[in-house]
């Protein structure tokens, strides 16, 4: 039996399983303080008995196992929980293995081993929601160097007649200030949700996601690129995104048919939480 969080900015998923991805329960809970949302989490586990624990957190977040922060949340915008000890915290009150990577690399782990990029050793996850980011896995690893991928804060070419400041609390205009779910309400003054018909702020968005992942593909060349988080759920924003990135690649590389190399996660909402059940069953495997 292995456990799964998938710790959100916004909510927490938790899951008992198995390395297929077999989910036998689960819960949601909201993201609130640390000692409140643990409290919740231990609650849950203890239903069951589990052999490891796999953990895809919202970040930044400490992945370097030399590190005497590793497993910690650090630089967050979320005070409550920055420089929170979360691996330490969950392994005092369970005392397994356990896993531990962002979110967005769990999302893309899953996809790789279990959904849209099955069979594949290269792989992109995109998520665009409440903030941006992205995973990627290469040559079958999730990739890491001095910390984990932060893709959702690569600056873009600003649109000539988009006159918004950008929302990110660090760089204003990157591309999660520019794109992510609260810039689209800030700058239209609705949820996306409500936008749907309007052509013009889907547009906008395929402008700076395409932007995005011209980028991804000329640095690291992934086989897959799969787009998840709430803003996408508009598929209208898919086509925008082709038509744009056709236009900025321009023939330089060739690319496969887009409508399959750029698509939404086959897991669904899923492949984060399945992504922390494979961190878990790894976790396990090297104990």
């Amino acid at each position: 039996m292995l456990g799964a969080i998938e710790a959100g900015g916004t909510k927490f998923v938790c899951a008992v399983g198995d390395e297929k991805g077999m989910i036998v329960e689960r819960i949601q809970i909201p993201t609130i303080g640390p000692n409140e949302t643990l409290q919740e989490v231990s609650t849950f586990f203890q239903k069951f008995k589990v052999d490891a624990i796999g953990i895809g957190s919202f970040g930044p977040i400490d992945v370097n196992k030399k590190s005497p922060t590793y497993g910690y949340i650090t630089s967050t915008p979320k005070t409550a929980w920055r420089d929170f000890p979360f691996t330490k915290t969950i392994k005092e009150i369970f005392p397994v293995p356990i896993g531990f990577n962002t979110d967005v690399n769990a999302a893309a782990l899953g996809e790789a081993k279990l959904g849209a990029a099955i069979g594949l050793d290269s792989c992109l996850y995109i998520t665009v929601g409440t903030g941006i980011g992205a995973g990627a896995l290469v040559q079958g690893r999730l990739l890491q160097g001095l910390s984990h991928p932060e893709m959702g804060h690569t600056y873009v070419r600003r649109h000539p007649k988009d006159l918004f400041a950008g929302s990110c609390p660090y760089h204003k205009d990157c591309l999660e200030g520019l794109a992510s779910g609260p810039s689209i309400e800030k700058r239209w003054g609705q949820s996306g949700r409500t936008l749907s018909e309007r052509s013009e702020v889907w547009e906008l968005e395929g402008y700076y996601i395409a932007q995005a992942l011209m980028q991804y593909i000329l640095i690291l060349s992934p086989k897959k690129i799969i787009l998840g988080g709430g803003v996408m759920k508009q598929k209208h924003v898919f086509p925008y995104i082709y038509q744009h990135l056709t236009e900025l690649v321009n023939g330089y590389v060739e690319l496969p048919e887009l409508t399959n190399y750029i698509v939404a996660p086959q897991l669904g909402d899923d492949a984060g939480i399945t992504g922390a059940l494979l961190l878990a069953y790894e976790a396990l495997q090297q104990n």
